[in-house]
């Protein structure tokens, strides 16, 4: 099975920022960080990913070196507790429906953990 990472989701809160001014500092910062991990000597795939991210900003007058996060996302407002809970549910059951793991909680990557132990 390959599992294609091309996608997150998020659950964001905030009083006072802008989604768009948080989505703009995410994409910014995490795409600093993980050129940074990529251009690294002991990162085997660091000549493809780096030569990947760099074609694709080639062609925007915008990007300086890499591009790592396509434009655009998709916001859903989530108003009601029972809406909200259906997906924190699908986000933490989405790694168990991919086959990466067997249960939510044991995915590196997920709040799901959280929750189980209760932290």
């Amino acid at each position: 099975m390959v599992f294609d990472a091309s996608y997150l989701h998020l659950i964001i809160s905030s009083v006072g920022e802008r989604l768009p001014d948080i989505m703009r500092d995410f994409t910014k910062f995490t795409s600093r960080k993980v050129i940074e991990l990529i251009d690294t000597p002991h990162e085997s795939r660091r000549d493809w990913m780096l030569e990947l991210f760099g074609e694709v900003a080639d062609h925007l007058a915008r990007v300086r070196n890499y591009k790592l996060w396509q434009d655009g996302n998709h916001p859903i407002l989530l108003m009601k507790a029972k809406f909200t809970r259906q997906k924190k549910e699908y986000l933490h059951n989405n790694p168990v429906e991919e086959e990466i793991v067997d249960e939510a909680y044991y995915y590196l990557y997920s709040s799901a953990r959280d929750y189980y132990t209760k932290k």
